[in-house]
């Protein structure tokens, strides 16, 4: 039986009969609800059983919560792409998700059950997800792929040394931008596939100009040098050497991402969004080399790369494959539009807090409030598609 005819046999609930359904709908609705409340705690209006630091607890959930529902979204629906085997659906498909949101759980109250069960608890959905899309790729024999599997199974590592270190240190820093710099390599790694790629069919259909630069030996040097960069600054993340390394690798991606003829996909804004999305790359690592050099400080950086890069990146995948995968056309609604908007105006009000603090109180509400409107707007917009059946 063909994939598609199997598809169509298929009888369970319609949100649980691809992976970008759950993941997509109920993790944007966990990130538009957990920034505005994290803006409560931090101003001292609200106290969590939380056994992390508020800080570290945010940038949990934000990191291995929110992140990794977009990253189980994205790899069990392109898995199926990669391999053209049966996407994994059912009650599989319910498990990891029971599995994710076991561990938002798990965190929330972990002062009740205790840091070492919320660990446990926590630890499972990221290692499920790294086995399940392993399995899947090694039966389709698409080795080549295995290296997102590497980098989610690096992800499942960070999220166990987060909460290690988080108990033991007190605060997380290490671990966090590992996780940090993960996140940030597979958005280089899928974005250098998807951006050019989708960029590149939009424009062979419109009259004769610039098309992207097909992947070549630069676009692995660019790639390369950002994780060398990355890695020395979650060892250290200051200093003249890491900041030099740093600024490299945010010259490479500046020059990576005007390969792409981006100017050229002003009128498709889904198409646009990458390319907004992805100039946060760059933008992080300038400000981190910055940071290094005490010339900003290192949230800047970091919240280019979180809010900016990873926010921007995660809604624009998710309202395109929602559509593409519902069987809509792909074009960007007002609502849609909307949503760009708003993640955007949320990431620059965030960096700008950071590097600005003299106005970090009405730029912090403003990207608090943008951030909800962003994702809780994709939730409210993209519901009726994502808990209903296909229209083959």
């Amino acid at each position: 039986m063909a994939t598609m005819q199997k598809l169509r046999a298929y009888q369970g609930p319609a949100l649980f009969s691809y992976g970008f359904r759950p993941f997509f709908l109920f993790g944007a609705v966990y990130a538009g609800a957990m920034v505005p409340l994290w803006l409560v705690v931090f101003a001292g209006h609200v106290s969590l059983p939380i056994a992390f630091a508020p800080r570290d607890w945010h940038v949990h959930e934000m990191l291995f919560g929110y992140v990794g529902a977009v990253i189980a979204g994205f790899l069990l629906t392109a898995v199926p792409n990669w391999t053209g085997r049966l996407p994994i659906q059912g009650v599989p498909l319910a498990i990891l998700f029971a599995a994710w949101l076991g561990g938002r759980l798990a965190v929330t109250f972990s002062d009740f059950i205790g840091w070492e069960i919320a660990l446990a608890v926590d630890a499972v959905f990221l290692l499920l997800l790294a086995a399940a899309a392993a399995r899947e790729i090694i039966a389709g024999r698409k080795w080549n792929n295995l290296k997102v599997v590497g980098i989610v199974s690096l992800l499942a590592v960070a999220n166990i040394a987060f909460h290690l270190e988080a108990h033991f240190d007190g605060l997380a820093d290490y671990s966090t931008r590992l996780g940090v710099g993960l996140v940030v390599t597979l958005v280089c790694v899928i974005g250098g596939r998807i951006v050019p790629s989708f960029t590149r069919n939009w424009l062979a259909r419109r009259k004769p100009g610039r098309l992207p630069v097909p992947f070549s030996r630069f676009d692995a040097i660019a790639v390369v040098a950002g994780v060398c960069a990355m890695i020395a600054w979650v060892v250290t993340p200051s200093g003249r050497f890491v900041a030099s390394a740093l600024g490299i690798a945010g010259l490479l991606h500046i020059v990576r991402l005007a390969r792409w003829a981006g100017h050229r996909t002003v009128s498709d804004r889904l198409v646009l969004i990458l390319h907004v999305a992805y100039a946060f790359v760059p933008a992080g690592f300038l400000l981190a080399a910055l940071s290094a050099l005490d010339l900003v400080v290192s949230s800047a950086g970091i919240h280019a790369w979180t809010g900016g890069a990873i926010g921007s990146m995660t809604i624009a995948v998710m309202t395109r494959a929602s559509l593409g995968h519902t069987g809509q056309a792909l074009s960007a609604s007002i609502a849609t539009q909307l949503v760009y908007a708003s993640i955007v105006v949320a990431a620059l009000a965030r960096v700008c807090a950071a590097v600005d603090p003299t106005y970090s109180t009405p730029l912090l509400t403003i990207a608090g409030v943008a951030w909800a409107v962003a994702f809780l707007g994709f939730a409210l917009a993209y519901a009726p598609l994502l808990c209903s059946a296909r229209k083959f």
